[in-house]
């Protein structure tokens, strides 16, 4: 059904006007909406409690929204938290309760977009009337709920996450919107070719309303210039742009699988991770500040010299600059996954600080604390201590050093692994001779 001249949609923007009116009608999110997944058992069972909406943009958090309220004949309301405040909830609630009370009696969908941006009092605000039922609440973030809600909040709400649109389903979309259907564009399938759609579809990057706006974009241009030539598209798409943001889920979702991609020792991902962000604009000098991390958590003592290549290569991005200096950056993460690997000195400064913190201020042994005066070797500071120097194999072998009470505790583990190895076959050695020369 092509809409009318009156309903309020035929000037607006092609991404509004394709925006689905029914659940069939929307693209992906199957996981929620198909037969039998979660959403869509809660929306044919008529329960429908207070949710959120967490995923990227354009992947339809506002339109299941409407559907809701539709779904329900209840009365849409929508705030943005960008400018909303608590005086916008308490006027939403108020019609809502007004909604309640009156001849039809109908519930009341408050969507709230970018919920994420609501400060802690905003979301408290909220509280009562989520808990009570005078609002359904459905709020839209494309942060992390666990992080952005307080815990109040959250507690009172389902989440449910929303996945990019891959390129099948947007490649159905585009072609949706061409038609005269539902909103679409009127034109006749091979108004563009098939060629254009799908590049439009592979550079929305699983955005739906990106899409949209790139194809009406296209077939204006395409009029215009009587040109469908691929080389006028990629003058209308250029430099696609992929999801990143410097200081949300993704950003931290993609130092993690650049990290872990070293640590599994898979150069080709963590080259690509780091190619990712580097893509998104994330700061090289925060990688490369990583990537020295890597070498002492995850190489350690295994590969010592991986640590001083790591800092070589951020020194040299800070002499070079981008892009020569980026290189640096690579050669270090292929390094750091190609090498032997260790946490053993990870894991043991951690024992260490474990059990500093159980067992609280032990005291130095006496025979190797300091003796500046007459007075402290008078106490017995310093008495007996055998200087390792002057014993056999530069070791005073038994020499106890931790206090009694972590006496013989051992934190450091090495591995067999690279150069640790070695380390560990000397440390096997000197512990024995401590051991036997207890005894």
């Amino acid at each position: 059904m092509t809409p009318g001249p009156d309903d309020g949609r035929s000037h607006a923007p092609l991404a509004e006007r394709m925006r689905p009116r029914v659940l069939d009608e929307v693209v992906g999110q199957e996981h929620l909406l198909a037969q039998g997944a979660p959403l869509r058992i809660l929306l044919e069972s008529g329960r429908i409690p207070s949710m959120v909406f967490w995923g990227p943009p354009g992947v339809g958090k506002t339109t299941l929204a409407r559907l809701i309220a539709q779904h329900v004949d209840a009365v849409f309301l929508t705030l943005s938290a960008v400018l909303a405040g608590v005086k916008d909830i308490r006027e939403a609630v108020a019609r809502a309760q007004a909604e309640a009370q009156g001849l039809a009696a109908r519930r009341t969908v408050l969507f709230i977009d970018e919920i994420h941006r609501f400060n802690k009092a905003q979301q408290d605000a909220l509280l009562p009337y989520v808990e009570d039922g005078t609002l359904l609440l459905v709020g839209a973030t494309t942060e992390n709920p666990s992080f952005e809600l307080n815990g109040a909040l959250l507690s009172r709400l389902r989440v449910f996450v929303l996945r990019s649109l891959d390129s099948s389903a947007l490649l159905a979309l585009l072609q949706r919107a061409l038609s005269g259907s539902e909103g679409g564009l009127g034109l006749a399938p091979d108004t563009l070719p098939t060629s254009w759609l799908e590049r439009i579809a592979e550079a929305a990057d699983g955005d739906a309303r990106r899409a949209l706006i790139l194809l009406e974009t296209a077939v204006e241009l395409s009029r215009a210039a009587q040109d469908r030539s691929e080389a006028l598209l990629e003058k209308l798409i250029g430099r696609g742009l992929r999801r990143f943001d410097k200081q949300g889920e993704n950003f931290y979702d993609q130092i993690s699988a650049l990290h872990k991609s070293v640590r599994g020792s898979d150069p080709d991902a963590a080259l690509y991770w780091f190619a990712r962000m580097i893509d998104g604009g994330a700061d090289p000098r925060y990688i490369a500040r990583r990537v020295t991390r890597m070498a002492y958590e995850d190489v350690g003592l295994a590969e010592p010299g991986a640590m001083r290549l790591c800092l070589d290569a951020w020194d040299a991005y800070e002499r070079l600059g981008s892009p020569e200096g980026e290189l640096a950056i690579a050669q270090a993460l292929v390094y750091l996954a190609g090498v032997p690997k260790s946490n053993a000195v990870y894991a043991a400064y951690g024992a260490a600080r474990a059990a500093v913190e159980e067992f609280g201020s032990l005291e130095v042994p006496m025979h190797i604390r300091n003796a500046p005066t007459r007075l402290m070797k008078d106490l017995g500071y310093g008495k007996d201590y055998r200087y390792d120097h002057k014993e056999a194999d530069a070791h005073a072998a038994g020499q106890q050093f931790l206090p009694d009470a972590l006496k013989e505790t051992r934190f450091y583990e090495p591995t067999s692994r690279g150069m640790e190895g070695r380390i560990a076959e000397r440390l096997a050695q000197l512990r024995g001779e401590s051991k036997k020369a207890g005894s």
